[in-house]
């Protein structure tokens, strides 16, 4: 369904390029969610931008490859993307409200989605919407249709921003941070929304947060993302089970926990210093000044990628990765030259 090779974005500001991603690679299968999660910052959303092709200026796409349906996205012609976007790969936005136009009634907004990728009537259209918006189980769908989003609660809002996202069929959906704002009720109702649609569908789903216990609930893979780069790649068992990379450990400590009876309670832990400012990145590992098990061989080059169990992936020099030689580096401003 969806292969991501080696991608990167960089965005090229007056201070210097900022390599917002930096050689990401991930694949889903249909009916497949994985789950993209890491701290703030650390470049979730731009991946799903570039997915999406709408990376905003001074930002672009200078490597890799997208291969989504046995096509290369990063090829097409922006006209050829518009006819993608929205009908085969659509995305759920992280605030519903500034997501929605908010002087147009809902049911417009989502009956647009299907006039501008098929030719149907405007009241098949609409028809269409309100119909989607009774899958996502919005209630009285006919008079949500002529609400506008003010009118609307957080909760009804992210639902009809899903509408929109599923009106026309798409094969992908990216939901960035879809819970976020939400109290802990709705945030489980839109979760569970979001499986049974994607089974129902049959959907592949890219699903971008810095919550573990969203990702435990739904993901079937998880990726672990730091300062541009994937450093861990699992499936969810494998990922809370025996999670290999220090940043990974860290985030899984950083977690609230319930004690048992008679257990004494346990404090939260931090992971301590900042993340690295992506515009002087150090050599070597990104999290080396952070992390508990630095050595000198991690600040020497780039840490490769390797395989530590069946599907399960890691770029830590403590678990074995090899240092990249030094050409990479050239290799890497080469590409910007090109770009």
């Amino acid at each position: 369904m969806l292969e991501v090779r080696d991608l990167r974005t960089y965005f090229f500001t007056d201070r210097g390029v900022v390599k917002a991603v930096e050689g990401v690679s991930f694949s889903i299968a249909p009916g497949r969610t994985l789950g993209l999660v890491g701290e703030s910052g650390c470049g979730k959303s731009v991946t799903a931008l570039s997915l999406m092709r709408l990376v905003p200026p001074p930002g672009r796409i200078v490597g890799g490859e997208i291969l989504f349906e046995g096509r290369n996205l990063c090829e097409l012609s922006e006209e050829e993307m518009r006819r993608i976007r929205g009908a085969r790969l659509a995305m759920i936005f992280q605030d519903p409200m500034s997501a929605l136009n908010p002087v147009l009634p809902v049911g417009f907004q989502i009956a647009e989605a299907v006039l501008a990728h098929e030719r149907v009537s405007r009241r098949e259209a609409f028809e269409r919407a309100i119909a989607m918006m009774r899958e996502v189980a919005i209630p009285d769908p006919e008079r949500r249709a002529r609400s506008y989003p003010h009118e609307l609660s957080g909760g009804l809002r992210q639902r009809a921003l899903i509408a929109m996202a599923l009106v026309c069929r798409p094969a992908l959906l990216i939901a960035d941070e879809p819970t976020t704002a939400l109290d802990v009720t709705i945030q489980a109702e839109i979760l569970d929304l979001l499986a049974r649609l994607r089974e129902h569908f049959r959907l592949a789903l890219l699903l971008i947060t810095h919550d573990l216990g969203v990702v435990a609930q739904t993901a079937d893979e998880v990726a672990v993302m730091y300062a541009g780069r994937i450093v861990e790649y699992a499936p969810v068992r494998e990922i809370f089970h025996n999670p290999q990379h220090p940043y990974t450990r860290g985030l899984l400590r950083c977690v609230p926990r319930l004690a048992s009876s008679g257990e004494r309670p346990r404090r939260l832990e931090t992971i301590e210093g900042a993340v690295p400012n992506l515009l002087n990145l150090p050599p070597g590992c990104p999290f080396a000044d952070r992390c508990p098990e630095v050595r000198p061989l991690c600040r020497e080059g780039e840490v490769e990628m390797i395989e530590i169990a069946p599907a399960h992936f890691v770029r830590c020099v403590a678990r074995g990765s090899p240092i990249l030689p030094s050409s990479s580096a050239s290799r890497d401003r080469e590409q910007v030259r090109a770009s």
